[in-house]
């Protein structure tokens, strides 16, 4: 590797990345998937893949497959920089925006296929062979909250980012007037 690609980072810089990377792993995501969203998200302006892979003393190889997921969770965009070939990369700044694509996703991801087996179990349990009252049970319970968390869901996917972050500014206000009307 060569350093010149290579972006110098401030410490704070270099501490958010590490912690992102860190976080990652505990959210189920590669440390170097992380890192590279972390770097996209301090980054001021586009950047290519060498450029990343130097900043983050990673191979070229694990920084494109990181660049292909964050792209699948829809946390990154590729441009085009005038004068340039290569493809570069940045990801959209709102926090909230980021939140609610990584949400989306979760849901597509694990959610979705989770209610769609349970709909086929509680079928199955309705045969005379298979019946199993107490299963029969859980698996409705599970099914009704899966239901109920992806109808939550849909409701806030249709909140903008904006509103997303009034409410998560709001403190207890938002749940004490839904309490209040529920």
């Amino acid at each position: 590797m060569t350093e010149e690609n290579k972006i110098k980072l401030t410490p704070v810089q270099e501490r958010f990345i590490l912690h992102w990377g860190e976080m990652g792993t505990r959210w189920g995501i590669n440390r170097t998937v992380a890192q590279v969203h972390a770097l996209l998200y301090l980054a001021q302006r586009p950047l290519h893949a060498e450029e990343i892979s130097e900043t983050l003393s990673g191979t070229r190889s694990h920084v494109s497959t990181s660049l292909k997921e964050l792209h699948s969770w829809g946390l990154i965009k590729t441009v085009r920089v005038l004068g340039d070939r290569r493809d570069h990369f940045v990801c959209p700044k709102g926090v909230w925006e980021m939140f609610a694509k990584v949400l989306e996703e979760r849901k597509k991801r694990e959610m979705d296929p989770t209610v769609a087996m349970l709909r086929e179990v509680a079928e199955e349990l309705r045969k005379p062979e298979s019946r199993d009252k107490y299963t029969e049970e859980r698996i409705h319970e599970m099914l009704d909250f899966f239901t109920a968390a992806s109808a939550w869901f849909e409701k806030i996917k249709g909140f903008s980012p904006e509103t997303l972050a009034k409410i998560g500014r709001s403190g207890g206000g938002f749940w004490k007037y839904l309490k209040a009307n529920l």
